[in-house]
């Protein structure tokens, strides 16, 4: 039965790497064999979703613990289990390994595979450093691999619309982001916004674990306000563009949304400047696939998808990273994500 590509129903626009004429929509279909380092329970979340990409074979897997491995490959129907990792990513039938382990162990299984010459998706946080980070991709352009930082929130359909009508002007000027969930995802969420724009100046509240929350200024009086939620608790996930023309909500859970609210009001502010007549809004859904089965999912984890369908489009034109999350954005965020840390912890 052939498999299903993700649908993108209600989308005004071709994922980014499409729409800059980088890569072919059809090229889903081209083949790479993916390699499993890590067997928890992000990776086999990863596996249910990356294999209804139409080019995807999940070839192989591999653990620190080999009875995990062979577990793992039984459980989800991965090809081949692997005692160890070395063993795996010397495999010539191993295309690109997807690095599903905890982060402080991501630049070591990164670079185990981009030195045996495999193309390597690594689990969002890339690495711990800046410096760490420079040194995997270092590594990745000597050996002419892609290295993709899983920064996944950057493939959905409903941000791949947000970024499209912030970098059409759309909203105006964006003068604040809102954004709420851990540092990495709201962090990412200010970056898309403001491009490679650094602080001026940061002020933040609370431990690196449980709540907290952060004030980044930029020039140009703008600002983003990011609130680091406590597990557990009922806390709202919701991430906003506050433009000098409109708003545009990413709507919960903020970090995989499948419906984004815009709104474009006559004059701003619309509610103080129109007798408190609400701003028009145009509300867009983007529904997850229907054909990826996934028992006991985090939220919209089915949205893996969206990042393995660009990955195998560029790889099969060539292009050794991904347009909606490249190299320079995934080191401006380490450094951004570092400058608040850095702070968390004092």
């Amino acid at each position: 039965m052939a498999k299903k590509t993700a649908p993108a129903p209600a989308q005004a626009f071709p994922p980014r790497d499409v729409s800059l004429g980088i890569t072919s929509a059809e090229d889903v279909a081209f083949p790479l064999r993916w390699g499993i380092i890590g067997t928890g329970e992000i990776s086999r979340q990863f596996v249910s979703a990356a294999r209804e990409c139409s080019g995807a074979t999940m070839a192989a897997v591999s653990s620190r613990s080999a009875d995990n491995a062979h577990a793992f490959a039984a459980d989800h129907g991965v090809e081949k289990a692997y005692d160890t990792y070395e063993e795996m990513v010397a495999a010539p039938d191993i295309d690109i390994v997807y690095v599903g382990t905890p982060g402080d162990v991501h630049k070591e299984h990164s670079l185990i595979a981009i030195e045996a010459g495999k193309h390597v998706l690594c689990e969002k946080e890339l690495t711990n450093s800046v410096a760490d980070a420079e040194e995997m991709y270092a590594a990745s352009e000597r050996h002419n691999v892609m290295l993709q930082d899983g920064v996944w929130t950057r493939f959905f359909p409903a941000v791949e619309h947000a970024r499209h009508l912030i970098e059409a002007g759309a909203i105006g000027d964006v003068v604040m982001v809102q954004s709420a969930f851990s540092v990495v995802y709201t962090a990412q969420a200010v970056t898309l916004a403001y491009g490679d724009a650094k602080p001026t100046n940061i002020q933040v509240g609370g431990k690196r674990e449980g709540a907290g929350g952060a004030m980044l200024e930029f020039e140009n009086n703008r600002f983003a306000f990011l609130t680091f939620v406590a597990f557990p608790s009922e806390f709202s996930e919701v991430t906003e563009f506050i433009g000098t023309k409109g708003r545009i909500t990413l709507e919960e859970p903020g970090h995989c949304p499948t419906a984004l609210t815009v709104r474009i009001p006559p004059v701003t502010p619309s509610r103080y400047m129109n007798g408190n007549t609400p701003s028009p809004l145009q509300r867009f859904e983007y529904p997850l696939p229907d054909s990826i089965r996934m028992p006991r999912p985090f939220p919209n984890q089915q949205g893996f998808i969206y990042m393995v369908e660009a990955i195998h489009r560029c790889l099969a034109s060539g292009v050794r990273e991904c347009p909606q999350f490249n190299q320079a954005e995934s080191l401006h965020l380490l450094d951004v994500i570092a400058a608040i840390n850095s702070r968390r912890d004092r």
